[in-house]
């Protein structure tokens, strides 16, 4: 008479975000990444936000390309609400099925964005952010550091109509370049801060490395840090 079966541990996911100011080259090195994993055979999520979901687009629409008046407090709960919707239909299934989730954008370009460039409460932002989420942050984020003057120089030759948010003036760029600066300080663990100036191989490089560390690393629950 045979035992009972053993229970198979949990397979574990892993949740990978990209942050910096527009035209840091988020896309370009979220793509990488998803091509080296799928060639190591890994089971990948690409996603972003605002969007990710048919929600998120509706909400997208709003707050990227309405080009009537959106009132700070009201941008700042569309991007909770999208993150809300999210993270509960698309990225913790994802992580349950031990894939990995990559993400352009999560809570810090809130803070950023709508804290520092808004010129709200920072803290508020992130605390209104974790309840959307329920508490749950990524196990690595990559910021893309790069000067916004040399951000702009890069959106002006894509040719491409700004949205609300890239046609904001110098100082907004200004504000959220140093409150990205200023998360990745606090939490050392969680943020690989790189020269967005860099050649894109290099930083694909580095983002490898970085994520195939944390792959090889046991992780606790996602909480709030």
């Amino acid at each position: 008479m045979t035992g009972p079966r053993p229970v198979p541990a949990p397979v574990e996911g892993l949740w990978v975000t990209f942050e910096g100011g527009d035209g840091s080259g988020k896309t370009t090195q979220a793509a990488l990444l998803e091509m080296w994993l799928r060639e190591q055979g890994r089971a990948v999520v690409r996603t972003r936000e605002p969007g990710g979901t048919e929600v998120g687009d509706l909400v997208r629409a709003i707050v990227l390309h309405h080009r009537g008046e959106v009132a700070p407090r009201a941008e700042a709960l569309l991007y909770a609400a999208d993150r809300a919707q999210h993270v509960a239909t698309l990225v913790r299934p994802a992580l349950a099925r031990g894939e990995v989730v990559i993400q352009d954008r999560y809570l810090d370009s809130s803070v950023a964005y709508q804290g520092a460039g808004r010129v709200l409460d920072a803290a508020e932002i992130r605390e209104l952010s974790l309840w959307a989420a329920e508490g749950a942050l990524p196990d690595v984020t990559v910021l893309l550091d790069l000067d916004p003057a040399d951000a702009r120089r890069r959106l002006e030759a894509d040719d491409k109509p700004f949205d609300r948010l890239e046609a904001e003036q110098a100082d907004f760029h200004e504000r959220v370049r140093a409150a990205f600066l200023g998360l990745a300080v606090g939490e050392p663990d969680r943020f690989l801060v790189l020269d967005a100036a860099r050649p894109v191989e290099e930083l694909a490089a580095a983002v490898r490395a970085r994520v195939g560390d944390a792959l090889g690393s046991p992780r606790g629950p996602r909480g709030r840090g």
